[in-house]
């Protein structure tokens, strides 16, 4: 009986799998074992940190509009303008503040000035 060739379908997959994992270090790229825990560690953390930058980035935005609300007047802070903008149902969201805060911050004073003016009114 003749010897046959085999693994072409396996090494078709180890070749994905080292493409995956060609810029990682010593044996992480190497050897097809540690490729392969290290591919789902690496898949299991870019699915946890996706999360976890939307929490990073909405507590960014909420301490930016908090430092200018402080900035602009001590009394009037971020949760009773949030709370306000809710009442008036005003369609603007934190990451907007946050944009307008970084970019204009006289529109964003003009906004918070008349959210205070209507509240006392």
């Amino acid at each position: 009986m003749t010897r046959t060739r085999r693994g072409y379908i396996a090494h078709k997959r180890r070749k994905k799998i080292r493409l995956f994992t060609s810029s990682f270090g010593g044996a992480h790229s190497r050897l097809t074992r540690t490729i392969i825990e290290q591919k789902i560690r690496a898949l299991v953390a870019s699915h946890r940190d996706r999360d976890r930058q939307k929490r990073n980035f909405r507590r960014l935005w909420i301490t930016r509009i908090n430092a200018a609300m402080r900035e602009n007047m001590a009394s009037f802070t971020y949760n009773r303008l949030i709370n306000n903008l809710y009442k008036r149902k005003l369609l603007l969201n934190r990451k907007v503040l946050a944009q307008i805060v970084l970019f204009n911050r006289n529109c964003f004073y003009m906004i918070s000035n008349d959210i205070v003016n209507s509240i006392v009114q």
